[in-house]
C-alpha cells in the first residue's frame, strides 16, 4: 500500500460520520462544564460539608471562596475536569447515536422508549470509561487553601495510588454513579428531544428555521434550544440529584472529614447517615438551589453547541426531531 492510500484512508477514517460526532460531543462537553466551572466547585465544596464553607449557602459560600482564593479558585479543578469532559461527553453523544440507531428498528412499537433507553445506555458507557478522573477531579476542587498539602491532578493520583490501596480509591462511589446516571441521562435526552420536537410541531414558524444540511427538515433556533436543554437538565437532576450527594461523600474519601463512619459502608447506607444528620434539605439535597443554576445552563449549552458543532461538520442534525 502506498502512502498517498494510506493517507487517504486515514483522511476518510476522520472524516466519518461516527468521528466527527465524537468531535462535537467532545467539544460541547468542554463548553458546557468551562461555562459553569465556579458553579460546579461550590456545589462540590456544599455537598460534601466542607469545613471552610459548612455553614455558608450559596452566595456566602462564592464569596468566601473568592476572599480565601481568590477568582481563580472558583476554577479549582476545572482542568482535571477538560481533561475527563471530553471523552466522556463524547463518548456520551456518539453511543446515544449508536444505541439509539440499534433500538429503533428492535422496539418499532415504542417510538420514544428508544431514546430513553439510548440516553442511560449512552450515560453508563461514559461513566464506566472516565469514572476515575471524575474521582480526581473532585478531590482537586474539594481543595480549598493553597500551601504546600495542596496538590495537582498527578499528585492526587500518586498520593491516592500510595495511601488509599492501588486503583480502589479511584472507582468508590461508582455504584451510586451507575445508578443515578441511568435515569439522569435517559431523562435528560428523552426530555430535550420531546421538548424540541413540541416545540417544532406546535410553533414551527417561531421557533424554528430550516435544516443547514437542506434536507427540509427543521431545527430549533439557538435560544429556544437552550431553553429546551436547561429544562430537561433541570427535569434530570432533580430525579437524580440524592445519588449525587452519596457519590461526592464516597468520591472525597479520606480528604472527607465524616469518612471514618463511612468506611465499610454500603452506598445506600452512607445515603440513609446524610439523611439522618442533615435530612433532606441540608443532606441529601444540599447544594440542589446552585445545581440548577449550574445545570440548566450546562445542559442548554451542552446540547446547543453539540448540534452546531455537528452543524459545522457538515452532518446532519435529525436529533433535532
Amino acid at each position: 500500500m502506498t502512502a498517498s492510500n494510506k493517507m487517504n484512508e486515514i483522511y476518510d477514517a476522520l472524516s466519518s460520520e461516527s468521528v466527527k460526532t465524537f468531535v462535537a460531543g467532545g467539544v460541547a462537553g468542554c463548553c458546557a462544564k468551562s461555562a459553569v466551572a465556579p458553579l460546579d466547585r461550590v456545589k462540590i465544596l456544599m455537598q460534601a460539608h466542607n469545613t471552610h464553607y459548612k455553614d455558608l449557602g450559596v452566595y456566602g459560600t462564592f464569596k468566601e471562596v473568592l476572599t480565601k482564593e481568590g477568582a481563580l479558585g472558583l476554577f479549582k479543578g476545572n482542568g482535571v475536569q477538560m481533561i475527563r469532559i471530553f471523552p466522556y461527553a463524547a463518548i456520551q453523544f456518539t453511543a446515544f447515536e449508536q444505541y439509539k440507531d440499534w433500538l429503533k428498528p428492535r422496539i418499532p412499537n415504542h417510538p420514544h422508549l428508544d431514546r430513553l433507553l439510548a440516553g442511560s445506555l449512552a450515560g453508563l458507557t461514559a461513566v464506566l470509561i472516565t469514572y476515575p478522573l471524575d474521582v480526581v477531579r473532585s478531590r482537586v476542587a474539594f481543595q480549598v487553601k493553597a500551601g504546600p498539602l495542596e496538590m495537582g491532578m498527578r499528585g492526587m493520583v500518586r498520593t491516592m495510588r500510595l495511601t488509599e490501596g492501588g486503583m480502589r480509591p479511584f472507582y468508590r462511589g461508582i455504584v451510586p454513579s451507575i445508578i443515578g446516571m441511568a435515569p439522569y441521562s435517559g431523562i435528560s435526552f428523552y426530555s430535550f428531544t420531546m421538548i424540541k420536537t413540541w416545540c417544532l410541531d406546535n410553533y414551527p414558524d417561531i421557533l424554528g428555521k430550516p435544516c443547514p444540511q437542506n434536507t427540509g427538515g427543521l431545527v430549533l433556533v439557538v435560544p429556544a434550544k437552550l431553553v429546551c436543554g436547561g429544562l430537561a437538565g433541570a427535569m434530570a437532576q432533580t430525579v437524580s440529584y440524592p445519588l449525587d450527594v452519596v457519590r461526592r461523600q464516597l468520591q472525597l474519601g479520606k480528604m472527607h472529614s465524616e469518612m471514618k463512619r463511612f468506611e465499610g459502608r454500603s452506598w445506600y447506607e452512607i445515603m440513609v447517615l446524610v439523611y439522618h444528620d442533615h435530612g433532606m434539605t441540608k443532606g441529601l439535597f444540599r447544594g440542589m438551589s446552585i445545581n440548577y443554576l449550574r445545570i440548566m445552563p450546562m445542559v442548554g449549552i451542552s446540547f446547543t453547541v453539540y448540534e452546531m458543532t455537528k452543524q459545522f461538520l457538515g452532518l446532519d442534525t435529525g436529533f433535532d426531531r
